[in-house]
């Protein structure tokens, strides 16, 4: 079973960049979407053999998730139930028979960390919804978590200690939720691999490779056997960022 989470940074501007061709390309039976700054009805992109599920923010053009799925859902949820986080389209859950999947797009703490106090309030009631999830069956979370975990994970780890996404606070938090029984499935696979997954689009930050890893696939520890492999898939071009993928036994 083959998993994808991308974002798109603007999904009308990514299907002018290819978006449909590395879709049917990448050819996976979930295939999760972040930033995708629509609003409901702006763009019917469907796809034969797929449902979608979409989660729009309240702001225009701003944030916005979504799931394209082969497989039927026994119940899709938006948001994480907590007013104060759930007007973002940030959450998508689909309630599969074996697994949750859980497609996110983690708050930016933004320039001059203005948004960290809220991060890390999103951060502690995010984990506290997939420690609940958990409870009931195993969890795929996906997205872009906006932090990158280790200093492996960023070109420059040195001179961006304490920028948005390599905050202590940040980097903590995460080293948190892996405490709590999850696992970064492709940092497991690959201890060592430098593979980035989003660039600056300033200074030919792509051209020189000098990215971070801050889209990932985290799943509940009892589905680590399953795990058959987990890439980042560098050549594939239309956003800021590039697709990352799972795939598991089953």
């Amino acid at each position: 079973m083959k998993f994808i989470s991308w974002n798109v940074n603007g999904l009308r501007a990514c299907q002018t960049k290819g978006f449909s061709e590395a879709f049917k390309t990448l050819d996976a039976d979930f295939f999760c979407l972040q930033e995708t700054k629509l609003q409901q009805g702006q763009l019917d992109l469907q796809y034969e053999g797929y449902r979608s599920f979409w989660n729009y923010a309240d702001k225009k053009g701003y944030s916005g998730t979504a799931v394209y799925t082969r497989h039927e859902p026994l119940n899709v949820s938006y948001g994480i139930g907590i007013d104060l986080h759930d007007h973002e389209g940030r959450v998508i859950t689909l309630d599969m028979p074996r697994f949750y999947l859980v497609c996110c797009y983690t708050p930016n703490s933004q320039d001059g960390l203005r948004r960290l106090d809220y991060r890390m309030q999103w951060e502690n009631d995010f984990r506290a919804y997939l420690q609940r999830l958990d409870s009931q069956k195993p969890v795929i979370l996906c997205g872009d978590l906006n932090v990158a975990h280790q200093e492996i994970d960023l070109k420059n780890p040195k001179s961006n200690r304490q920028n948005a996404g390599f905050t202590d606070q940040e980097r903590q938090q995460f080293s948190t939720l892996l405490d709590h029984g999850f696992v970064d499935t492709f940092r497991t696979l690959h201890p060592e691999q430098v593979t980035y997954s989003w660039w600056s689009y300033r200074f030919q930050a792509r051209q020189k490779n000098a990215g971070w890893r801050i889209d990932y696939f985290v799943v509940s520890q009892c589905l680590l056997p399953s795990v058959l492999s987990a890439d980042i898939h560098t050549d594939i071009l239309g956003s800021d960022h590039c697709p990352v993928e799972l795939t598991l036994n089953g």
